[in-house]
Parts: structure tokens; sequence; C-alpha cells
């Protein structure tokens, strides 16, 4: 598919979020939107909830400004309260309902939220925190809702007519500080990732996705969700992954694009088990994003599911997309692949400088999707975004003749042991690739000798066995002695995010607190 114009499109993209949905039910009112328990709701009446939604906001005490905490879990309420807090000029602030008590509050005070609504019709994880929050019953467009009492100490923010400066989502990170970090993505980063994806993807409105991944986080939010409706296209909501779903799913929803995360292919293989016929589907291509897609899992999947498995790379702070696989080329390799048009990138040293062609070091980003910055954060905001617009990824990465990307680690998850630098993902990708091994996070810990130790946490298939001496002659015969883990421990399951993200900051806190091997 032929790129598109870069200015044209930033010329052509709506004010607001919303728009995509208004515009959609003028053009097809009676279009599929939303597919939600086996029934589908259109066009015009999602903008009618969303107009409604929009309405009970206002009566709420929502100004435009203000920032909405909706807690819970995919849904179709959830998709109205995003477009009619966007339409209100209210930032949305979506926060998964599986996050314990102690983080929703966090968040909460953070950004100061006018008021807290929770979602019932998919989660009850968010009915117990809004019985917490003495929130009040309410029915909402696509079933009950619970509205907090209103935060009168919450003060606006400036409201900007331009979509580019306007904040439309505040979404907050999984670091590893403990502190919330709030990345404010504005109307137009959100809608140009939408657009760009859709467009390279080939989207129509005969399409329909799969809404599994959280929209309370970038990626399910922009380039699935938005991505979808700016299409004309259906989603099809599902509140949580399970392999048995996604089955059902692929059948009797009919779906013909698959997004997700590594995580959830390697699940559906687990459950297809040794030798399984290809799935009959009618998908058109999946893909993978969120962490890295390595080849022992990519390959089995593209057999199963009979399409390429295509990978991407992004970030919250990118409004998620930077790059991403050409659906006409698939490729064999771990390359997450070019960077999307109208996005420009630089491979930098320590100091800032770029590195000669093809070797490794910090990607920084510049383009429509880049975030405003982060919220009451000043300082952090002013280390991420340099002068001319460069976004600091902290991803350390290196790029062939071709414009191919390949993400090599994170630049703080650098190991250094007897002076040679151990990036994770190498050590990981080779872990991965042994038969038994479902995923793996590796981490560094500081030694008795000032050095650092290279600890692998890995989750086995519960089909297959192996010991831990068994990975450990495996990473021998694959790595130079100094790469080697020093310590690999199997866990049940990697602590993860709902998106399935490894949370690695769980681990390094594992790993400090273990005894030394």
């Amino acid at each position: 598919m032929a790129a598109p114009d870069i200015p044209a499109l930033l010329a052509s993209l709506p004010a607001r979020l919303a728009h995509v949905v208004r515009d959609g039910a003028a053009r097809a009112p009676r279009a599929p939107a939303l597919r939600e328990n086996g029934s589908d709701i259109d066009y015009g009446t999602l903008w009618q909830a969303i107009e409604a939604a929009a309405a009970r906001l206002r009566a709420l005490g929502v100004r435009p400004g203000d920032r909405l905490m909706v807690v819970g879990e995919n849904c179709a309420n959830q998709v109205a309260l995003v477009f009619a807090a966007g339409l209100w000029d209210a930032w949305i602030v979506n926060v998964n309902a599986r996050l314990s008590a102690r983080e929703i509050d966090s968040i909460r005070d953070h950004c100061g939220a006018r008021r807290v609504i929770c979602t019932l019709c998919a989660s009850p994880d968010a009915a117990a925190h809004g019985e917490r929050m003495e929130a009040v019953c309410h029915a909402g467009p696509f079933g009950d809702w619970l509205e907090s009492p209103l935060d009168e100490a919450c003060a606006p923010e400036p409201v900007h007519a331009d979509g580019a400066v306007q904040p439309a989502a505040l979404i907050y990170t999984t670091g590893t500080t403990g502190q919330p970090k709030g990345v404010m993505l504005s109307h137009r980063s959100l809608l140009f990732v939408a657009a760009v994806s859709s467009r390279l993807r080939g989207l129509t409105p005969a399409d329909r996705a799969y809404g599994v991944l959280p929209i309370s986080h970038v990626y399910g939010l922009a380039s699935v969700m938005l991505g979808t409706l700016y299409a004309g296209a259906c989603l099809v909501l599902a509140s949580r992954f399970t392999a048995t779903g996604l089955l059902r799913a692929l059948d009797e929803d009919r779906l013909t694009i698959l997004q997700g995360v590594p995580a959830m292919y390697a699940r559906l293989l687990e459950l297809a088990g040794d030798g399984a016929a290809p799935l009959p589907n009618r998908l058109r291509f999946a893909y993978a994003g969120g962490s890295p897609l390595p080849p022992s899992l990519k390959a089995p999947a593209e057999r199963l599911l009979g399409v390429a498995l295509h990978n991407g790379y992004g970030m919250t702070e990118s409004g998620p997309t930077i790059s991403q696989t050409d659906l006409a080329a698939p490729r064999a390799d771990t390359s997450v692949g070019r960077p999307i048009p109208g996005v420009a990138v630089r491979i930098v040293d320590a100091g800032g400088v770029d590195v000669a062609p093809g070797d490794a070091g910090e990607l920084w980003v510049r383009g429509p999707n880049v975030m405003l910055g982060y919220y009451r954060d000043p300082v952090q905001t002013a280390a991420a975004l340099r002068p001319g617009g460069w976004l600091v990824t902290g991803d350390m990465a290196r790029q062939e003749a071709d414009g191919a990307l390949f993400i090599v680690g994170r630049a703080k998850e650098l190991i250094i042991r007897s002076g040679f630098n151990v990036y994770p993902l190498e050590v990981e990708s080779v872990l991965n690739a042994h038969p038994a091994v479902t995923q793996s996070a590796v981490v560094g810990r500081a030694a008795a000798d000032g050095n650092e130790e290279v600890i692998a946490y890995v989750e086995l298939d519960p089909a297959r066995h192996a010991t831990v001496e068994e990975l450990h002659a495996w990473a021998a015969r694959q790595l130079a002695p100094y790469k080697c883990p020093a310590l690999i421990v199997v866990l049940a399951a990697l602590p993860a995010a709902a998106t399935g993200k490894i949370l690695k900051g769980r681990l390094r806190d594992l790993a400090g607190a273990a005894q030394h091997p």
C-alpha cells in the first residue's frame, strides 16, 4: 500500500477524537462499530451514546480542562466515555481496574480527577473500586456505571481549539520508580497514529478487529480502537484475554484483524499443542507489539494462524507507533520494521551524536505522534523531550541500510559484566528459542565484587519439561560466557501488566532480595 501524503493527512484529521465516530455515523449509521457479547452496536447508536455520555458529564460538573478518570476493562461504556470526555474537552484518564487500590488512588491523586467513573459491565474489579470510593450507580448507555463524588479541589487546565495542542488522554506508564508518570497525548497525536496505522494496514469497513488489548493502554487505545473506528470497521470487544476466548472470536466473530502482544500468541500455541493443524479463520494479517517478538514464537504462530505475524515498535510517549513491518513484505527476522511515514529517527551515542550507520545506539524519534510531555513533571519532560522535537526513547537500536530498525535493549537495562555490555534482549532471545520456554526476562543484579550478574527468569510451557541445568547448557552453547545467566529461576508466571508487558521492576526487586548463587 502506498504511503500516505503526511501533510495532506494531517490537514484532514478531525479536531477531536469523537469526530471519528460522528463522521462514521454520518457516512454509514447502520454499519457495526462495536461488537460486545455477541451483539453489534452500529455507528449511529454509538454516536448517540457519546452525546448522551457527554451530557451526563456536564450534569456531573465535569468541565472543559478537567480530568475524567475511568476505571474499568474493555466495554462499550468505556469506549463511549473516551469520546464523550474529548467532545467536552475534558481529558480522559483510562485506568485498568485490575490495578490495586493503592495504584488507583495514586493516579487519581496525581491527575486531580474531577470525577471517577467505574464501568460495571465487564469488570467486577471496577465495581469493587467504585464501592470503595462510595460511588453512586447510574444507568449508562450500555449498562450501569458508578460515579464518584465530585472533587471540588480539581482545577481545570487551559483548553485549546487546536487538536495538536489540546490533550485528549493522560496515560500512566508502568514505570520502575514507583511514582505515577502521566503521558499527555493530544487529539492530533492519537488521530495521526490511528490514521497512518489503519491506512498502512489497508483497513476497510468490512474488517473486524479484536479489541482485547486494554483501552487503558495506548496500544489498545490508539492503534486498535481508534485505528479500527477511523477506518469505519468493527471492533470486537473483549474485557480480558484467554486463548479459548480468542479461538471463539476467530470463529464466531469472524475476525479479520488480530493485534496483540507476544504473550497472547504464546498462550494460543500452548492451547493448540504441538503439531496442531492451522486454525480455520478469516484473518488478513496479525500483528504483535508491546514486547520483543522472538523468532521461536513468530514462526509457529504463523503456521497456526496461516498468515504472517508482523512486528512493530512503539511506546506510550509516542502515541504509540514508531515503526512496523510492511504488510506486503513480511520479514523472518526480529526487525520491528521501518519508521512509519511522518516519523523521523536518530540513533545516537551517550553524547547525543549520531552513530555510524549500522551501529547500535539510543533511539530518538520525532513526529506528530510525540507526547506533549509528562503531566505536572517538567523535570522528566525536559529529560525526555530534546531541542528540535526529539523524543528520547531510552531504547537501544540499530538501523540497517533499508531503514529497518532492530531493538537491541533498553539503555537503562544494560548490564555491564566484566567490562562487557550485555543486552538483556539478546539473552532473552536465546532462552525463548528453547522449546520448553514460553517467555523469559533478564535483569541485572549487583554482585559483591562491584560487578553485575545476569539473572534470568523463565516461564515454561506446561506441556513440556526442562530443568534449570538444561537451560544453562542451552545458553552456554549460544552465548559468550560473560552473557550467560549466573542464575536461572523458573516462575509459574512472569509478573505482567494487563497488556502482557513483563514488569521487570518487580523482577529486579526479586533478584535483589535473593541470595547470591
